[in-house]
């Protein structure tokens, strides 16, 4: 019992120690990005290409079901 009270204890230190470290953390791109302007380009492309991945992953859903029912009429009959 007194083992895994340590390690609990010595893991949550190990995580306040890190939160810690990433308080204190500047990335310089991102600053740069940010203050260019430049951010709201990334994030329009991250955003484009989520949705053209979101659109092909419908359609051919659609697809499949449609397939899906065809095999079913021809089965039926």
């Amino acid at each position: 019992m007194k083992k895994w009270f340590l390690v609990i204890i010595l893991n949550l230190l190990a995580i306040i120690s890190f939160a810690q470290q990433n308080d204190q953390l500047h990335i310089e791109m991102a600053d740069s990005m940010r203050a260019s302007g430049k951010i709201y380009v990334v994030v329009l492309v991250v955003t484009v290409i989520l949705a053209g991945l979101i659109l092909y992953l419908v359609r051919l859903d659609r697809k499949i079901g449609m397939l899906e029912k065809e095999i079913d009429h021809k089965i039926e009959n």
